[in-house]
């Protein structure tokens, strides 16, 4: 299995469940903690779901070039982009330098995002801190070049891989370029972040950095498609039985975050006031394996001003 293993939530099913074993030709070429890479050989093509972060990008092109050679490809087809954070593309201007033909795949607000100049400057801070944290010894500078979308996505559209095919859902609420996809015939979902993070059996992290309402839409309509299998973002695959109990789950999880920062409003705490007592209530263990704090209490600040956001308009009704 490539990639490192989180051992703080491995277990999590048992020791006889593999959260990183497929029900179809789907690779994990992840190399590093912080972000995912899966690639997808279909009968035809193949598809590479995010591509995790810059600081282990090299490692991630040799595990990607591995095993399409393992699988017979020459090429790589299509790099599917869930959205526009570092911890999800930062890799991708190593995929681009070994296969220039790449055809990468997002929302028409990705494109956007990553036309910024800004957003490169932030992608770059952000993707040194994490190399910092996982691989100090590792001095190589982070690339920001080719972080661009060729094809953009919109809700419906599907891309051919012969007999499977990939249709992309638009998922709005972790960010407002979210996407998640389903590989077809399989019904296998492949979430964005909208529809949460499982950290524990009994606990999935809601990041809904945008808005708390397009979140929760999103993951009712990721439940209606009726999928036979998720993939989770930041976690992988749950066992099928599970999958009825994780959308209760999330569902909840949404409803309580949201009352927990309501209720600070109420109190009268300023936003440097909420921001602490938020991270001391749901920064974690598993949260300090996965992310550097920076990127944490960044999102975190997101999440504040979103739900501030909509309770403020909910007072103008």
């Amino acid at each position: 299995m490539m990639g490192q293993e989180n051992s703080v939530i491995f277990d999590i099913f048992g020791e006889n469940f593999d959260r990183f074993s497929f029900p179809a030709n789907i690779h994990r070429v992840t190399a590093g903690y912080g972000g995912e890479a899966l690639l997808i050989i279909g009968s035809e093509k193949s598809a590479l779901i995010d591509c995790g972060m810059a600081y282990c990008g090299k490692k991630m092109v040799e595990n990607l070039q591995a095993v399409l050679k393992q699988e017979g490809k020459e090429n790589l087809d299509y790099v599917l982009l869930s959205h526009s954070h570092y911890d999800h593309i930062g890799a991708l201007p190593y995929i681009k330098d070994a296969y220039p033909q790449v055809v990468v795949c997002g929302s028409e607000h990705c494109r956007k995002i990553l036309e910024k100049p800004s957003a490169h400057a932030l992608m770059k801070e952000l993707g040194t801190s994490a190399r910092e944290l996982y691989e100090p010894a590792n001095q190589d500078e982070i690339p920001v070049h080719n972080l661009k979308v060729d094809r953009v996505m919109v809700d419906g559209d599907i891309i051919s891989l012969g007999e499977e095919w990939i249709v992309a859902l638009e998922t709005k609420g972790h960010t407002d370029c979210c996407l998640s996809y389903v590989l077809e015939p399989l019904k296998l979902l492949f979430a964005s972040e909208s529809a949460g993070i499982l950290e524990g059996k009994d606990y999935v992290n809601t990041p809904f950095l945008k808005s708390f309402r397009d979140a929760v839409n999103s993951s009712r309509r990721c439940r209606a498609y009726g999928v036979n299998y998720i993939c989770l973002s930041h976690f992988g695959m749950l066992p099928q039985s599970y999958n009825e109990t994780y959308w209760d789950m999330l569902f909840a999880a949404c409803d309580e975050k949201y009352d927990f920062i309501a209720a600070m409003v109420a109190e009268g705490l300023t936003e440097e006031q909420m921001l602490e007592r938020y991270t001391d209530h749901y920064w974690s263990e598993y949260k300090a394996v996965e992310q550097p704090r920076e990127a944490y209490l960044l999102n975190s600040g997101y999440i504040l001003k979103t739900v501030l956001k909509e309770l403020d308009a909910q007072k103008k009704r």
